[in-house]
C-alpha cells in the first residue's frame, strides 16, 4: 500500500465508524416513532414525510456528494429504519426485473418484499384485498403515452395514489451470450417495441419482433432460450444473468415512464403535492369548458388532461368521457379545496385519485 494512502484510510475507517454510530442512533429514534405510530394506528410508510426529508436533504448538499447520489442513499436508510418498525409487502408488475420493480426500488428502497403480479389487474387486486400495502403500477410514458388499463382500474378502484415515482428508462438489447449469433426473434413489452422500433430496424431488421406481457418475462425467455433476445433494462439483466448486445437503443432522449403508488393511505400535505381527479360531464355544448372554469377562477394550474371513453355507458350516450386530470396543490390546501367543490358541483361524475407529493 502507498504511505500516501496509509493516513487516508485510517481516515475513512474513523468515519466510517462514526457514521455507522449515527446511522444506529437513527435507527433507534425510528424505532420509539415506530412505537408511538403502532399505539396511535398511524401508518408505516409516510412519502410526504419522506420526500420533505429528502428535499431538505438535496437543499443541504454541500456536495461533491450529486443530489441523485444523495437520495439513493437516504432512500436506503430511510427503508432500512421504516423495515424495523414492519416490513412492507409492496406489488408489481412482474415477473422479477420489470420496471414496475426498478420503480418499485427507486420509490421504497430494498428493505420491502416485493410482490410479483402477472397483470396490472392482479396488482389492483392484491392491493385492494389487503395481501400487500401498496401496488406500484405505470400511468403514462413520455413518448408512448397513457396505459389505458391502469386508467380503467383507477376509475372503479376505492384505493388511492398516494405517490408517484419517475423512472428514466434506458432499453438494452440483451442475450445470454451478448452476442446475437443465433438469435430468431426479439422480445419485449409492446411499449418497448416501439419505442425501440428505430433503432431495431435498423440495426436487426430481419429479425421477428414478439410482443410479451413484460421485459422482465423478455428477459425470463432470453435466459432459457439461446435464440432469444431480449429488451429490457438493466436489472433484468443483473436478475437474469444475461449480457448486452447493446445498451440505450430507445429511439427518444428522455424516455420516462410515470408510476403511481396506490393503496389506502391519505397523505397530508407536503411542500410540493399534485392531486389527480377523474371527471365526466354531458354531451352539450360548453360544457367542458364550464366544468373546467372553476379551476381558472381559484387560479389551480392544470398540468395533464387526458380523456378515455365511458365504456359501461350505462345508457349514456356512446360519445360520453371520462377526463382524468392533474393539478397542482392538494386537496387539502386552502386554494384547492374550494375550486374541487365547484367543480364537484359542475361535474356529473367526480372522483379525487388522491394527494401525493411530487418528486
Amino acid at each position: 500500500m502507498s504511505d500516501e494512502l496509509k493516513p487516508l484510510r485510517v481516515q475513512i475507517d474513523a468515519l466510517d465508524q462514526q457514521i455507522l454510530d449515527l446511522l444506529n442512533q437513527r435507527a433507534r429514534v425510528a424505532c420509539a416513532v415506530g412505537e408511538i405510530k403502532h399505539r396511535t394506528n398511524a401508518p408505516v410508510y409516510s412519502p410526504e414525510r419522506e420526500s420533505e426529508v429528502l428535499a431538505s436533504m438535496a437543499r443541504k448538499n454541500p456536495g461533491p456528494l450529486t443530489e441523485d447520489s444523495l437520495r439513493v442513499i437516504y432512500r436506503e436508510i430511510m427503508a432500512a429504519c421504516r423495515a424495523l418498525e414492519r416490513r412492507e409487502r409492496v406489488a408489481f408488475l412482474g415477473p422479477v426485473g420489470t420496471y414496475s420493480e426498478q420503480a418499485l426500488r427507486r420509490q421504497f428502497g430494498h428493505a420491502v418484499e416485493g410482490v410479483a403480479c402477472v397483470s396490472i389487474d392482479e396488482v389492483f387486486r392484491v392491493t385492494e384485498s389487503g395481501e400487500v400495502d401498496f401496488g406500484v403500477v405505470p400511468v403514462e410514458n413520455s413518448t408512448e403515452g397513457v396505459v389505458s388499463r391502469t386508467l380503467d382500474l383507477l376509475l372503479h378502484t376505492p384505493l388511492k395514489i398516494c405517490a408517484e415515482v419517475g423512472l428514466p428508462i434506458n432499453h438494452w438489447l440483451l442475450t445470454k451470450s451478448g452476442g446475437m449469433t443465433g438469435v430468431t426473434r426479439i422480445c419485449a413489452h409492446p411499449q418497448a417495441l416501439a419505442q425501440c422500433q428505430h433503432w431495431l430496424t435498423s440495426h436487426y431488421p430481419a429479425i421477428e419482433r414478439v410482443a410479451v406481457s413484460s421485459n422482465g418475462e423478455a428477459a425470463r425467455l432470453a435466459s432459457v432460450e439461446p435464440h432469444t433476445a431480449a429488451v429490457a433494462g438493466e436489472i433484468a439483466a443483473e436478475v437474469y444473468g444475461l449480457a448486452p448486445v447493446a445498451t440505450n437503443i430507445q429511439d427518444e432522449l428522455g424516455n420516462i415512464t410515470r408510476f403511481a403508488i396506490i393503496g389506502n393511505l391519505d397523505t397530508r400535505p407536503s411542500e410540493r403535492d399534485a392531486t389527480s381527479l377523474i371527471l365526466s360531464v354531458a354531451n352539450k355544448p360548453g360544457a367542458l369548458h364550464a366544468l373546467l372554469a372553476p379551476l381558472a377562477n381559484h387560479g389551480v394550474s392544470m398540468t395533464r388532461f387526458e380523456s378515455r371513453p365511458n365504456r359501461s355507458r350505462s345508457g349514456d350516450s356512446p360519445w360520453t368521457y371520462y377526463f382524468y386530470i392533474d393539478i397542482e396543490g392538494h386537496q387539502r390546501d386552502v386554494r384547492i379545496s374550494p375550486a374541487l367543490e365547484a367543480l364537484k358541483a359542475e361535474a356529473g361524475f367526480f372522483k379525487v385519485l388522491g394527494s401525493y407529493p411530487v418528486q
